[in-house]
C-alpha cells in the first residue's frame, strides 16, 4: 500500500516500511550481479561522495520481485533475476527524481500482480513511428515496469514480394525489427509479433493480386475506410492459409518472443460472400472456429503460442471450450461499462489463459477522453484480479487518420501500467491532481504539462454531447460530408459547443504559459497546442454546421465564417504535416491529412467558385 515514506511512486509498491533517517545521494556506484543496471541509473552529480548500492541475488523472490533498502549509509538491492533488478532500479530512479537526491530511508518489497503488462501501438492506420521513437518509448515503458510491446500490423511490415501493399506506408523492415527486438530484451520487454490474419486485411485485398482471396471480393462498407472494400479473407479458401504461412515465415524470424498475436477480430463480412452457404449450414461461428484452429496449427508448427482477440468467439460462448488449449485470448473493450467481468469469467471458467485489453481512449478524439479511459482501465484491472487474468494489454489505436498527437496516449498507458502492476490501485482514488503529478514526475519529468493535457481530454464532455468510441468534436470533422443530426453525435447543441470552446481556450492559455525546460516537453506542448486549436476549430465548425438548414450544406453560412474556418484548417494541416515528422515516418501522412482536407472541402459553397 502507499506510504508516507514513498508518496508519488508509480506503479504503487506492494509494501513500504518507513525507517528513520535520510540518504544523501551522490553518484551511484554498485557492486554485485546487477551493478551495471544500477550505475546506468546515474544519480545526482554535484556531490562530494558517491552512494554505494549493493546488489545481490535472493533466491526466494519471484522472477519480477525485488527488495530495495534505502539506508543512511547506502542502498541494498535484492532480486532473483535481472527482471526484478530492473524494476528495483526503476523504483530507485523514481525516488531520486521525487526527492531531489535526499531520499527518506525505507524498505520496499514489491512485485507485480499480473505477469504480463503490455502496450499495443497501432502502426497500421497511417502512423508508423521512426525506429528512434520506438526505442525511446521502450525505455519509457520499462520505467513504468511494463514488460510487453506489440506493434499492431496489417500491412506495415516490408514483406518481400509484396511491395505494392506497403510501398507508400514507410514500413518497418526486418532489420529494424531485429534491432528493436534486441533493444526490448535489453530493457526487460518482450516484443510480441502481431499480424492480422482474417479480417482487417483490406489494405491487401484492395489490390487485384489478392482480391480473389477475399470473402467478398466486390467489397463491403466497413468502419476503417470511406470506400467500399473487401475486408476479410475467405475462410474456406485454402490459398488464404498458404498466403498467411508466407507472411509468417518472413515476419516471425525477426522476433525472439515465443508468442504471436494473429488478430482474428471483427470479421464483419464473414458469411456475406463466398462462405455464405457454409455459414448457413454449419453456423458462422463454427466456420470461424475451424479457421482459427487452422491458423493455430500453422502458428504452433512455427514454435509460437497463438494470441487472438476474443470478441468473435464470445458471441457463442459455448465454443470457447473447443479452442486450442494453449491459445491465449485477448478480451478487449474500450468504453466505460464494457463487460470485462462477464467475459473474463467466461474465459476463466473454460480454463483458457487470457489478457484484459482496455484502451487509452486517445483515438477518434484528437485530445483524448480522460474520464472514459480511467473507467475503462479500472474495470479491466478489477476483472483481471477477480478472474485470474494472465495479463493486461493496453491498446492505442489510430482510427480515422491517427490525428491524436502522441502525448494524448500517455495518461492511459500510465494508468494501465499502474493498475496491472498493483490491481488494488484500480480500487483506490486517483484524482486529477494526483494523475497530473504522476505524469509530470514519471513521463514528462517537468512540472506543468500534465494538467492542461488532462483538461484537453475533457473537451468533449464540456460540450455536453455524447458519442461512443470517440469524441463528438472529432466526429464533427470526420463526418463533415454527412448531415446533422448524426447517430454518432447525441445531444449536440450550439450552446454546448460554445462551452467546449471556452474550455479549450483555458487549455490553450495554460499551455501557452508553460516554459518547457527540455526538447521532449517543448515538442509535446506544441503538439497539444495544435490539438487544442484543432478541437476549437471543430467546435466552431459544428456551430456552423448546426446553422445550415440541412446540417451539412454551408451555402447559407456567412462566407466570412467559412473563409475563417478554411484558413484555420489550412494552418492546422500545415502544422500537422510538420509535427508528423518529429516522431513518425512520412508514409501515411497524406492519408491522415485527408481527413481534415475533406472537412475543409465541405466548407466550399457553390457560390464560392
Amino acid at each position: 500500500m502507499p506510504s508516507a515514506a514513498a508518496p508519488g511512486l508509480w506503479p504503487r509498491p506492494r509494501h513500504v516500511a518507513a525507517r528513520a533517517g535520510v540518504l544523501e545521494v551522490g553518484p551511484l556506484t554498485a557492486s554485485g550481479p546487477w551493478s551495471a543496471l544500477v550505475e546506468a541509473a546515474g544519480g545526482p552529480r554535484p556531490a562530494a561522495a558517491s552512494t554505494e548500492v549493493g546488489t545481490r541475488r535472493a533466491a526466494g523472490l519471484g522472477r519480477e520481485e525485488y527488495r530495495l533498502a534505502i539506508e543512511a549509509h547506502g542502498v541494498t538491492l535484492e532480486a532473483a533475476t535481472a527482471d526484478g533488478a530492473r524494476h528495483a532500479v526503476a523504483t530507485l530512479r523514481q525516488l531520486l527524481r521525487l526527492h531531489a537526491g535526499r531520499v527518506p530511508c525505507q524498505m520496499i518489497e514489491d512485485g507485480p500482480d499480473l505477469a504480463a503488462r503490455g502496450v499495443l501501438l497501432d502502426v497500421s492506420r497511417t502512423r508508423v513511428p521512426t525506429l528512434a521513437e520506438l526505442e525511446r518509448l521502450v525505455v519509457e515503458f520499462a520505467a513504468l515496469k511494463l514488460n510487453q510491446l506489440q506493434l499492431y500490423t496489417e500491412h506495415t511490415f516490408a514483406y518481400a514480394g509484396h511491395e505494392e501493399v506497403w510501398r507508400d506506408a514507410s514500413p518497418l523492415t526486418p532489420e529494424e525489427l531485429r534491432r528493436l527486438d534486441a533493444h526490448c530484451r535489453a530493457h526487460g520487454i518482450e516484443l510480441v509479433p502481431n499480424q492480422q490474419s482474417f479480417g482487417h486485411l483490406h489494405r491487401w485485398l484492395v489490390h487485384g493480386r489478392y482480391r480473389d482471396l477475399a470473402e467478398v471480393p466486390e467489397g463491403v462498407e466497413h468502419a476503417f475506410s470511406i470506400h467500399k472494400e473487401p475486408f476479410a479473407l475467405c475462410p474456406l479458401d485454402p490459398r488464404a492459409l498458404d498466403f498467411l504461412e508466407g507472411l509468417y515465415d518472413q515476419l516471425l524470424p525477426c522476433f525472439s518472443s515465443g508468442q504471436f498475436n494473429v488478430g482474428l477480430d471483427e470479421t464483419f463480412d464473414l458469411g456475406l460472400g463466398r462462405s455464405r452457404a457454409a455459414c448457413e449450414e454449419r453456423g458462422k461461428h463454427r466456420v470461424y472456429l475451424e479457421f482459427l484452429r487452422a491458423v493455430h496449427a500453422r502458428v504452433a508448427a512455427r514454435g509460437k503460442r497463438m494470441q487472438f482477440w476474443g470478441d468473435i468467439i464470445l458471441e457463442q460462448p459455448e465454443l470457447v471450450r473447443e479452442l486450442p488449449r494453449d491459445a491465449l485470448a485477448l478480451e478487449w473493450g474500450y468504453e466505460r461499462g464494457h463487460p470485462f467481468d462477464e467475459h473474463a469469467r467466461a474465459f476463466a471458467a473454460s480454463g483458457l489463459e487470457f489478457y484484459v485489453c482496455p484502451g487509452t481512449s486517445s483515438w477518434q478524439s484528437v485530445g483524448g477522453r480522460v474520464d472514459n479511459m480511467l473507467a475503462n482501465t479500472r474495470d479491466a484491472a478489477r476483472a483481471a484480479s477477480a478472474h485470474g487474468a494472465a495479463g493486461c494489454l493496453v491498446t492505442d489505436w489510430g482510427d480515422r487518420g491517427h490525428l491524436q498527437p502522441w502525448p494524448v496516449s500517455w495518461p492511459g498507458i500510465l494508468c494501465a501500467a499502474g493498475f496491472a502492476w498493483r490491481t488494488a490501485s484500480a480500487a483506490e482514488p486517483l484524482a486529477p491532481p494526483e494523475l497530473a503529478a504522476l505524469l509530470d514526475a514519471h513521463v514528462f519529468r517537468e512540472p506543468g504539462l500534465a494538467a492542461p493535457l488532462l483538461e484537453l481530454g475533457r473537451a468533449g464532455e464540456a460540450s455536453g454531447a455524447r458519442s461512443t468510441n470517440g469524441s463528438p468534436l472529432f466526429f464533427l470533422l470526420a463526418f463533415a460530408p454527412q448531415g446533422l443530426p448524426h447517430p454518432r453525435l447525441v445531444d449536440l447543441t450550439p450552446e454546448g459547443l460554445e462551452r467546449a470552446e471556452a474550455h479549450l481556450a483555458g487549455v490553450s492559455r495554460a499551455l501557452g504559459a508553460l516554459a518547457p525546460l527540455g526538447p521532449e516537453v517543448a515538442l509535446a506542448r506544441r503538439e497539444l497546442s495544435w490539438a487544442a486549436d484543432l478541437l476549437t476549430t471543430a467546435a466552431r465548425y459544428g456551430r456552423a454546421r448546426l446553422s445550415a438548414a440541412d446540417g451539412t450544406s454551408f451555402a447559407l453560412v456567412p462566407r466570412a465564417l467559412r473563409d475563417g474556418l478554411r484558413e484555420r484548417l489550412d494552418a492546422q494541416l500545415a502544422e500537422h504535416r510538420e509535427l508528423w515528422l518529429a516522431r513518425c515516418r512520412p508514409g501515411g501522412r497524406d492519408e491522415s491529412c485527408g481527413w481534415l482536407e475533406r472537412a475543409r472541402a465541405a466548407l466550399q459553397a457553390p457560390r464560392d467558385a
